[in-house]
Parts: structure tokens; C-alpha cells; sequence
């Protein structure tokens, strides 16, 4: 990465960052710091890189409950608007987690969340997964929930209600959907009074998924993607041989080799001029990461280029979420355009 004295590492004018509008009409800044700091970052180190972050011109971070740094994130947040960033300047993200999509725990969790950010009100409030199915922080990827279900259509409407209702009492301006499928999604717009914003997704050059994608697109649900640069600090328990890390793709060491940049900020870059908003995480590297939408895009040609090197390589594969024996990942994720039944 570049180093601090490079002018990539200096800090950005938060004007100057791409910005996504959604179909609300409101805006957020097209390059998030996410707070997923797995097994091997500190809630303390996760709040100082927002506090860093934000001096450096970050003014959008993702959030969840799960991740268990909320009280620190939040501390940090007061921190950056006592440095004279106002909250109107800032998108801040969080997620309901699986154990609290009961219609009496939705409610009460984002208010959990607002109170550990030290917020009145979140940006977007996304359903963290659309498996109702727990499992303890560090358990064994063949963990399973003894209460675990599959996707039940009538259930997570009674949780999407109450999403609803927290945009109704402003306590959130938009709501969202993480991990979904097409025709999971389909029955959402179906049913929903107040539509998702975004869904948030596994997107890298590696993982492209178009078709998901350009459904998001098509119905003014902005793609925000997760794991953007592969997600090389995940659990050990996500990783499987067959997995690809997209920064060592030939053709994205070509093209940041031509422009001076590490491959990491390729692989953003592409995601921003692509049209997704890339959360990416690092406690070294955020200016850089934020630095490289700013000048000097990709061309048409390295876009295509990089269209071409998709490898529909999941890294996340969610096999915790499974809900009987037997089951292989795939389950999850409706390969064969139909919703995995019990």
C-alpha cells in the first residue's frame, strides 16, 4: 500500500468522494468503512480506525450488532462529530442480527444499536441474514442451531413490519436486506409497503454476481458489497481450498501496476465505477482505500477486463446458517432460482 507520505495516503475532501443516490433521493457516500473485525481486531483498534477514518475523509461506516464493537464504534462517532463533523455529514449503517428477527426483538435491538452508536436515528438498518438461525461467536463451521429454519416468507415479513415501523417512529430513514437472493427479493417487493434501499452482498472481482446485481439495479435496490478485496482477514472457519483472492489476479497485478496502485485499490475502484458502494475494512490502509475513487479511473478497457476474470467464487459461504444434516452451502443461496424448502 501506498506509504503515508504518498499523496493517495493524504487526507480527502469528503466532496470529493463518489456519492449513491437512492430511490428516497437521499445520498451515501459510495465508499464505507466496514467494522467487521473478525477474531483479529480489537473493538478499541476497530474504534480508532474510525476515528481515523473519519479525519482521513471517511463520512459512511457499516456497522452490526454482531460485530461486538458497537459501544466503541459509538464512542468514536461522538468523538468525530465533537471534531466538528456534523451528523448529517454521516451515513451510518447497522444490521439486525439472526436471533432478533421475533416481531417483539426488532425494535428493541435497533434501539440497542442507536444507544451503543450514541445515535437518534441510523442511515439504513439492514435484516443481517434471512435465516432466523444462531450461532455462538467462535463456534465450528459445522455448528448447527437446534432451533435453526429455513427462509419462511410469512416470518420474515412479521420482521420486515417491523422494520417498517422504525421508519415510521425515525428511528431509522431506510431499511435493507444483506444476504438476499433473487427470489427471495422477489417476494419482498412483493409484499413490502416501504421497499429495501440496498442489499448488501458479496461483491468482488472474484464474486461478481451479475444477475443479482443488475436485479438490485433494475429495482432501485443500491448493491452495497461486502468482502470487496476478498476478505483475507476472515475466520478460518470461512475458508475452503478452493478458494481465489481477487488482489492476485494477474489482470488485477496488470492494471495496478499501470496506474501505481496496489491491487487492493483496484479491486475498490472497480467496485465504485461498477455502481456498488464497497465497505472495505483496514486499520492501516483506509486512506488509500478511500484515496483511489478520486482520480485517475479505471478505463473502459480494464473494466471489461475485469469483468472477465469472474470467478463465482463465494468466500462467505454462511454453512453456520444451515438448518438440518446432510445440507450442502448451496441451500443458502437459491442456485436453482427457487427457495430451498424445509
Amino acid at each position: 500500500m501506498p506509504s503515508e507520505s504518498n499523496p493517495l495516503a493524504q487526507t480527502i475532501d469528503p466532496a470529493t468522494v463518489p456519492v449513491r443516490r437512492l430511490y428516497t433521493g437521499a445520498y451515501m457516500p459510495a465508499v464505507g468503512l466496514g467494522t467487521f473485525g473478525s477474531d483479529q481486531v480489537s473493538p478499541a483498534e476497530v474504534a480508532e480506525a474510525v476515528k481515523g477514518a473519519a479525519a482521513a475523509g471517511y463520512r459512511h461506516f457499516d456497522c452490526a450488532s454482531v460485530y461486538g464493537n458497537e459501544p466503541e464504534v459509538g464512542a468514536a462517532l461522538q468523538e468525530v462529530q465533537r471534531s466538528g463533523v456534523r451528523r448529517e455529514e454521516l451515513w451510518i449503517t447497522s444490521k439486525l442480527w439472526n436471533d432478533k428477527h421475533g416481531e417483539d426483538d426488532v425494535i428493541a435491538s435497533c434501539q440497542k444499536s442507536l444507544a451503543d452508536l450514541r445515535l437518534d436515528f441510523l442511515d439504513l438498518y439492514l435484516i443481517h441474514w434471512p435465516f432466523p438461525n444462531f450461532h455462538p461467536p467462535g463456534c465450528d463451521v459445522t455448528s448447527r442451531s437446534a432451533g435453526a429454519r429455513p427462509y419462511i416468507h410469512e416470518n420474515y415479513m412479521k420482521t420486515w413490519r417491523k422494520m417498517e415501523e422504525l421508519v415510521d417512529r425515525g428511528l431509522v430513514r431506510h431499511i435493507g436486506t444483506s444476504n438476499m437472493t433473487i427470489p427471495k427479493l422477489r417476494l419482498l417487493l412483493r409484499d413490502a409497503r416501504i421497499k429495501p434501499a440496498a442489499n448488501e452482498m458479496e461483491l468482488h472481482p472474484h464474486f461478481q454476481q451479475p444477475e443479482l446485481f443488475h436485479f438490485a439495479v433494475a429495482h432501485d435496490i443500491q448493491p452495497i458489497g461486502f468482502c470487496p478485496i476478498g476478505s483475507p482477514g476472515r475466520p478460518e472457519r470461512d475458508r475452503t481450498p478452493e478458494d481465489t483472492s481477487p488482489t492476485e489476479d494477474p489482470v488485477i497485478v496488470e492494471i495496478a501496476r499501470r496506474h501505481g496502485m496496489h491491487p487492493a485499490q483496484i479491486c475498490i475502484q472497480w467496485a465504485v465505477q461498477r455502481g456498488q458502494v464497497p465497505i472495505p475494512f483496514s486499520i492501516h490502509h483506509y486512506r488509500a482505500n478511500l484515496a483511489c475513487v478520486t482520480h485517475d479511473p479505471l478505463t473502459d478497457d480494464e473494466m471489461q477486463a475485469i469483468a472477465g476474470i469472474d470467478r463465482n467464487c463465494r468466500l462467505i459461504k454462511g454453512q453456520v446458517f444451515l438448518w438440518k444434516p446432510g445440507q450442502s452451502w448451496e441451500d443458502l443461496w437459491d442456485l436453482n432460482g427457487e427457495i430451498t424448502p424445509a
